[in-house]
């Protein structure tokens, strides 16, 4: 009977731990979603191939 318990306790334990991370990942998107309607914005930035790299010599 106790493994059962313990088992019951764990199970609860990740079921708190990965609703803690959907709601993480919720207040992430709502801020970049904020800082994105702030600028009128709606996609993300998009940038160019050239700024990555160094011109050859």
């Amino acid at each position: 009977m106790f493994q059962y318990e313990l088992q019951k306790v764990y199970a609860a334990e990740l079921l708190r731990r990965a609703e803690a991370e959907r709601l993480a990942g919720r207040a992430l998107r709502a801020r970049r979603a904020a800082r994105r309607s702030g600028r009128n914005d709606t996609q993300g930035a998009v940038r160019s191939l050239r700024d990555r790299f160094v011109h050859a010599a």
